[in-house]
């Protein structure tokens, strides 16, 4: 999942040390995973659900670069579940410009 910098500063605010959450990439910040899995993730549920990233808070909604579109992640497995709001698509693309600025 790619951080913003207001995700890493929330993050951070919490008392987490950057070289925990998030490895830095060619194409920015993004968030650290163990086995596969967000480091954040705790048995079944997000252990810093209310200031988690803005990726976060719009997924399954993602940017498909090879369509250039926004689509449901198919391989969410509960993204039939998930109904897209305009509101939501603008948002990810807001997110996705935010992003490319910061990092590109």
């Amino acid at each position: 999942m790619p951080l913003s910098n207001l995700d890493l500063k929330r993050i951070l605010k919490l008392g987490y040390k950057l070289e925990c959450f998030a490895v830095k990439t060619e194409g920015g910040w993004r968030l650290k995973n163990n086995c596969g899995q967000c480091v954040f993730l705790m048995e079944e549920s997000c252990g810093i659900y209310p200031h988690r990233p803005e990726g976060c808070r719009l997924y399954p909604l993602v940017y498909d670069e090879n369509l250039k579109k926004v689509v449901i992640d198919p391989l969410c497995p509960y993204g039939h579940l998930f109904k897209v709001q305009r509101n939501d698509v603008k948002r990810l693309k807001t997110l996705c410009k935010k992003l490319a600025r910061t990092f590109f």
